[in-house]
């Protein structure tokens, strides 16, 4: 039971993220911010990580600290996106 509210949790996070990535980008296509586009990368990136870090682990049978290391690296990546979108001068 731990397990499937787990996968739950993780799924509810990601479908979340995404919302808040594809909002990001309609943004970026009505106002043409370059800024909005690296917010919408961001956190696409975070939501990825989580639902990446699931499948690595259960589909491709990778152990449980790859696939967390993988998981971590392209959640920082997205992080990163959306620091850069929150410090860049805005043209």
């Amino acid at each position: 039971m731990e397990h499937t509210l787990f996968v739950i949790a993780k799924l509810f996070t990601t479908a979340l993220a995404l919302v808040i990535a594809y909002q990001a980008y309609r943004g970026y296509r009505r106002h043409h911010t370059r800024l909005l586009l690296y917010v919408a990368a961001g956190f696409a990136l975070i939501g990825l990580g989580g639902l990446l870090e699931g499948v690595l682990f259960e589909v491709l049978q990778v152990s449980i600290f790859e696939a967390g290391f993988v998981a971590a690296l392209v959640t920082a990546a997205g992080m990163l996106s959306i620091l850069y979108a929150l410090y860049a001068p805005n043209p």
